[in-house]
């Protein structure tokens, strides 16, 4: 068997691709896997990590404001269109997969065309216009939330939660998490994540309120601000830290960060809501206003309805982030209530799930 899995981008994207990945090779040892990103982005650098081939699209994402970049925009998606062609006629995949991402669209488009059976795996709430348009072809869409049908063609909708990293699932001791980020366990500990990337409204608010953090010796901070923010926030901030903040470009041992965090800041991105239910955790969710159909605001709405988290909008982040973080850390109560309503929303298995609607599709 031969799959193509495509996209990429972000965390959000990446992590789920190789859970896909991971949970169809354990299953079938001798399929042979090829990704395809985008070059430049953390994917190219992500898989091989991980242990597989990864081939690189010119391809960019368009942008919603006046730019030069849209200018090249065309020039990179049919170079990317062609490139995309090549790799599929090359590889010869019996079934591709597109998980969200500027190369999902181009490969799972030259599939379509070669006559290849194409999966989506839509991790929203709200489906962006790519994927909308790849449903048409699609053999599978698996979903993230229920009542997708408005969106999809229902009978080719399965609805299999979004697949986390398998590293997450290990049974961490929290003494030892603390040990490892330098942290004490004898305080309560807020777990800012602005994604991979990094967010600069979460990190300015959290820096507006670092004298306010400072002050208080009942809690801590690990902070994964992203590494383009990572140099400044440490001139202004590092030497003044103590050992209570603890400031992170990327923190690879999220199984441990998750551990030990009584509250998750973070934006509502799909793949880290399905972390934060899957784990119990009370989170504060800030939805980023820089995606389309300002999908992360309808994530975190689905789970703000239920009682199942917070929500701060991106232009309150510094009036009301760490004041909010803060009363929730005092509020046990609220806090036991927000874990127990987010494991509601957590879906088991996703990863095995996706992988058997794949196979299906190849055997069938």
């Amino acid at each position: 068997m031969k799959i193509i899995i495509s996209g990429g981008g972000t965390g959000g994207h990446i992590f789920p691709a190789i859970a896909i990945a991971d949970a169809v090779k354990k299953r079938n040892p001798d399929v042979e896997i090829l990704f395809v990103g985008a070059l430049g982005k953390m994917e190219m650098e992500k898989v091989p990590a991980a242990g597989y081939k990864i081939v690189g699209l010119p391809v960019a994402g368009f942008q919603r404001r006046l730019t030069l970049k849209n200018v090249t925009f065309f020039f990179k998606l049919a170079a990317s269109l062609w490139k995309a062609r090549s790799i599929v006629r090359s590889f010869r995949p019996d079934v591709a997969v597109g998980v969200g991402g500027y190369a999902s669209g181009p490969v799972l488009k030259a599939a379509s065309a070669a006559g290849i059976p194409t999966v989506l795996q839509e991790q929203n709430s709200f489906p962006g216009v790519t994927n909308k348009l790849l449903a048409k072809k699609a053999k599978r869409i698996c979903v993230a939330y229920p009542n997708m049908e408005r969106f999809f063609p229902p009978s080719r909708i399965v609805l299999t939660g979004n697949p986390v990293r398998q590293s997450l699932l290990h049974n961490v001791d929290r003494a030892s998490a603390y040990s490892e980020f330098g942290l004490d366990s004898g305080r309560k500990t807020i777990l800012v994540i602005g994604g991979s990337l990094g967010a600069g409204s979460i990190n300015n608010g959290v820096r507006n309120a670092v004298d306010t953090l400072l002050q208080n010796d009942q809690v801590q901070l690990l902070w994964q601000c992203g590494p383009y923010y990572y140099e400044k926030l440490e001139e202004e901030i590092g030497s003044r830290a103590g050992d209570s903040i603890k400031l992170m470009p990327f923190i690879s041992q999220m199984d441990m960060a998750y551990a030990m965090a009584d509250v998750v800041v973070s934006r509502a991105g799909a793949g880290t809501i399905s972390e934060l239910a899957l784990l119990g955790k009370a989170a504060i969710l800030i939805p980023s206003p820089n995606v389309s159909e300002d999908h992360q605001t309808k994530n975190a709405m689905s789970l703000v309805k239920e009682g199942a988290a917070l929500m701060v909008p991106d232009h309150e982040t510094t009036e009301r982030l760490i004041p909010e973080a803060l009363e929730l850390l005092k509020n046990n109560e609220q806090r036991k209530r927000l874990e127990e309503k987010i494991k509601l929303f957590a879906h088991i298995n996703s990863a095995d799930q996706i992988a058997e609607e794949v196979e299906n599709i190849v055997i069938n």
